[in-house]
């Protein structure tokens, strides 16, 4: 009977936890891109300005999606002026044209 009562508790866990998890999961992915492209913008990589904005404006549409989503936009409040001032130093010190990667 414990070994039952085990299983049921797991399942509760996982099923109290799965719609937090997935959202914060995929804001957890989100945030990751938006790291990554910064990155990949600071190391010259063509068509990382590009690939940077797109990524914060998937962020953003996700924050907006939420209605808890007030962390997420916090987030974006502190992040997009970093990324505009990276954004916009790279397009004008770039030569050539300017593309997205993806």
């Amino acid at each position: 009977m414990a070994t039952s009562g085990k299983s049921v508790i797991v399942t509760m866990r996982k099923d109290a936890s799965s719609s937090t998890c997935g959202r914060h999961g995929r804001n957890d992915r989100l945030k990751d891109e938006v790291y990554r492209h910064m990155f990949r913008l600071e190391s010259h990589r063509p068509g990382a300005e590009c690939d940077l904005a797109i990524a914060l404006l998937r962020a953003s549409i996700a924050a907006d999606a939420e209605p808890a989503g007030r962390r997420e936009r916090q987030w974006l409040k502190k992040i997009c002026p970093i990324c505009l001032a990276m954004i916009e130093s790279a397009l004008q010190s770039e030569d050539h044209g300017h593309q997205c990667a993806q």
